[in-house]
């Protein structure tokens, strides 16, 4: 009897094994219940059309294009002649076979990108054959289509998420475009969009017979958000094509509202060149092109000795810390003397000038005493320096700008702290930092830096921090960061008598052959000594003189001095931008046929040995 009993004991128990593991099979494994899914449904994402990006004008720069991905499930895959479908979508056997094998690493029942980003005319010869080869399927792809061939690091570029940032951003999945550049990146969030997912039913031959479920698990794809930059794309053109040939870059900004007019890098890249499926071609030969670095954006990540511009900063903190009037005068005996300290000066005078000449002629010398005597106005030099850089940094210099730009760099601004380390000691004078004064030794500034430190003496005392984007979906913004004005540490009554001088720097000075009739400009030349070669060619101005509507920086690395290149193409954009025409042709013709490529490759081979290319070339491709 007892055996009875345990034989229908042990019947029962291997019942309830083989019904759980049935269970667990068809309802609680997904694997099972994917591959049987994926036999008869299709699961196609439903890509948004992306936001698109207008210029302050309204002038449409970045649009959307359709473009088709290759979708494979290797559990699905039956390709007889692997030949034939190489030749069908432009792969070679090996990539075949490469590819094949990272589907599968991925899912062997999932679906994933086999040949990316191809194009509309492309895949309609594709489309044609594709029923032949079960197991890969076209997924609808939204591409961007540039509009315009300037301002490729302003707009930036899309590409894939890496596994890194999905991780971060769970919301996105492997093959989805993300911003990686520019205003792309920066406004990620808006621009993206919300993907849709259609459920479609297909047949033996892997073709789709309709809707799943008559469309009831299908979702709508939300498109992203429209932006309007700040930036005025003909101003950006034209300063991209005053600087070809030419390394540098050029910052414009609106003083009365912090708007970036133009953030111009040079060399560059055509924007277009970072779509489709050359695009990973395109941005390795760039990313590699270690001469001309197209790909970095020296308005925002470039450092450099401000050179003389900054002299009007030293004669605001004089007068500001009232050691220094409109009135002071010193006479320059070619340059600043202090026992063996020599600072050169060729500014010309030998008779007693006043600030404003002192700007206008840029002397050396008057600022050294300037800025001596700002830092001996306290009982020690750590005391004078760190009361300095704090009026310094109160123009937004030595720190990130924190604006909505991605990529950015804070430039140094010294302090006592830093010269302490330095010298090692801490009995350093004011004449052992006199480089200061003439924006030359430790001090480094973005060229943002420098268009900002211009908008601010433009407003007498206070800039709004610079900004890229003016409205979102049609709705101007409203972030405190970017609409509150900062003020300096410079009351605003200092400021008129630096801006005359800085008027007096056209109409007399060292600017005076880049001076335009109709407009009253103010501007400060400079020139930054470069240890690696020739100096660079520096300017900042703004106009008019009242009611500013401009401040620009421009920066012509290896380009002498100011006046050669920088304030010529400084009054150039100005004009462009305050009348809509250019009055001086000849000035024109000047600048654009001016290239320093040549120049510029024959002082790295002679330093280091290195082959340079064409960077006209490179600038324009």
């Amino acid at each position: 009897m007892q055996r009875k009993y345990l034989f229908y004991f042990f019947f029962i128990a291997i019942a309830l094994v083989f019904a759980g593991r049935l269970f667990y099979i068809q309802v609680l494994q997904e694997e099972y219940k994917l591959s049987a899914l994926n036999n008869v449904v299709r699961i196609e994402k439903v890509y948004p059309g992306r936001g698109l990006i207008y210029d302050r004008n309204q002038k449409l720069l970045v649009g959307n294009q359709s473009a088709y991905d290759l979708m494979v499930v290797p559990a699905q895959v039956q390709v007889k002649d692997t030949l034939a479908f190489c030749r069908l979508v432009g792969l070679s056997k090996e990539e075949y076979r490469n590819r094949m094998l990272a589907a599968k690493r991925y899912s062997y029942l999932k679906p994933s990108i086999f040949v990316k980003q191809i194009s509309k005319e492309d895949f309609a010869l594709i489309q044609e054959q594709l029923h032949l080869f079960p197991g890969f399927y076209p997924q609808k792809r939204i591409l961007r289509d540039y509009m315009t061939l300037a301002g490729a690091n302003v707009l930036g570029f899309i590409g894939e998420a890496n596994e890194r940032y999905i991780q971060d951003h769970p919301e996105y999945q492997l093959g989805d475009l993300i911003g990686k550049t520019g205003i792309e990146k920066s406004y990620e969030d808006v621009l993206k969009g919300k993907i849709g997912v259609n459920y479609r039913l297909k047949d033996v031959h892997n073709r789709v017979m309709g809707p799943y479920q008559n469309g009831d698990f299908d979702t709508l794809p939300e498109p992203g958000l429209d932006v309007q930059s700040t930036i005025d794309i003909v101003i950006q053109a034209y300063g991209e094509k005053l600087m070809q040939g030419k390394r540098g870059s050029i910052v414009a900004i609106e003083p009365s509202s912090g708007e970036i007019l133009a953030l111009v890098t040079s060399p560059s890249y055509k924007p277009d060149l970072m779509v489709g499926r050359q695009r990973s071609v395109n941005y390795n030969r760039l990313y590699r092109d270690s001469i001309s670095l197209p790909l970095f954006d020296r308005g925002l990540l470039a450092e450099y000795p401000p050179g003389s511009p900054f002299k009007v900063i030293n004669a605001l903190i004089g007068l500001q810390e009232g050691t220094l009037t409109p009135s002071t005068s010193y006479t320059c005996h070619h340059g600043f003397h202090y026992g063996r300290l020599h600072v050169a000066c060729h500014c010309g005078t030998n008779y007693p000038i006043a600030l404003r000449t002192g700007i206008s002629k840029s002397c050396n010398n008057y600022f050294c005493q300037v800025f001596k005597n700002i830092i001996e106005k306290y009982p020690t030099a750590q005391e004078g320096m760190n009361v300095w850089s704090n009026h310094v940094k109160s123009f937004n210099i030595g720190q990130f700008l924190n604006n909505d730009l991605p990529t950015g760099r804070k430039g140094l601004v010294p302090d006592a702290d830093y010269y302490d380390r330095a010298f090692g000691y801490k009995g350093w004078k004011a004449v052992s930092t006199i480089s200061l004064a003439i924006g030359q030794g430790e001090m480094l500034l973005t060229p943002i830096q420098m268009a900002n430190m211009t908008a601010a003496i433009a407003n007498r005392g206070y800039y709004y921090t610079p900004h890229i984007i003016k409205s979102i979906g049609g709705k101007p913004i409203d972030n405190k960061q970017y609409t509150e004005k900062k003020q300096t540490t410079i009351d605003s009554i200092h400021f008129p008598v630096v801006i005359e001088g800085m008027f007096d720097v056209f109409e007399s000075g060292t600017a005076r052959g880049a001076r335009m009739e109709s407009i009253q400009m103010c501007g400060k030349t400079g020139t930054a000594e470069n240890p690696h070669g020739q100096d660079h060619s520096i300017f900042v101005a703004f106009a008019p003189k009242d009611n500013p509507k401009i401040a620009i920086s421009i920066i012509v690395e290896n380009g002498y001095w100011g006046s050669r290149w920088a304030a010529p193409i400084a009054s150039l954009i100005i004009e462009k931008y305050l009348t809509g025409e250019i009055s001086r042709p000849e000035m024109e013709k000047r600048m654009l046929a001016g290239d320093l490529s040549e120049e510029y490759a024959k002082q790295l081979i002679e330093k280091y040995g290195l082959e340079v290319m064409d960077t006209t070339a490179n600038a324009s491709r």
